[in-house]
């Protein structure tokens, strides 16, 4: 799926992330900022890749403010922001 916009989803609200996805050119990049990031981060940017790639995203900018979200949580956020971000409206959840 291509990206066209910048689009976010999600709060800074406790168990939640936000995802703000932009359109690049050079893969999959990820900046990542959580509470439990010495614990669970590698697991989150693992989840975060998975779901973009699940969706046929190759190229994307994530910025990713986590709370404490578990992985369900994380899946619907980049989902969110993938079709938002591609202006999609033929949802397809997984």
């Amino acid at each position: 799926m291509e990206l066209k916009i910048t689009a976010t989803s999600g709060t800074l609200e406790s168990s939640d992330i936000q995802i703000i996805l932009e359109p690049s050119d050079g893969g999959i990049e990820i900046e990542l900022e959580s509470t439990v990031k010495a614990q669970f981060g590698e697991q989150i940017e693992k989840v975060i890749k998975n779901t973009l790639r699940s969706m046929d995203v190759r190229d994307a900018k994530v910025t990713a403010n986590d709370k404490g979200a578990i992985d369900p949580v994380i899946v619907s956020r980049v989902q969110t922001a993938v079709y938002r971000s591609a202006q999609n409206t033929n949802y397809k959840w997984v």
